[in-house]
């Protein structure tokens, strides 16, 4: 039986180092939450503009409240009854999806639809 002191390579990922690298990254925890909302954001544009008759009226406000991001998706007049859909399904549905979005940046997000 071999040593396993012999088989050892200085790097070697399958060897245990005494010398720990400490990754520090300052950036991602000085970061506020609706800084670090870039994918929920733009998952509500994309939703949004692809929905609406003019994508030009789509205008999202992103703010923070009680560690919550919220994002405040305005439309056009004719497009709102397009973004809530019937009975608020779509609008459920766009808040779903936001939220998976906003999960995988690690932040809570709601969205307000404003008038």
């Amino acid at each position: 039986m071999s040593d396993a002191e012999d088989d050892y390579v200085a790097g070697d990922v399958n060897t245990i180092d005494d010398e720990v690298d400490d990754y520090e990254d300052d950036d991602v925890n000085d970061a506020s939450d609706a800084d670090r909302a870039l994918s929920a954001t733009a998952v509500l544009e994309f939703i949004a503009k692809s929905l609406a008759e003019d994508p030009n009226a789509v205008a999202i406000e992103v703010t923070e409240r009680q560690g919550k991001v919220i994002l405040s998706l305005s439309v056009g007049p004719n497009d709102m009854g397009r973004i809530i859909g019937r009975r608020g399904r779509t609008a459920q549905a766009i808040r779903a999806l936001v939220g998976a979005a906003g999960a995988r940046d690690g932040v809570t997000t709601s969205v307000d639809i404003v008038d």
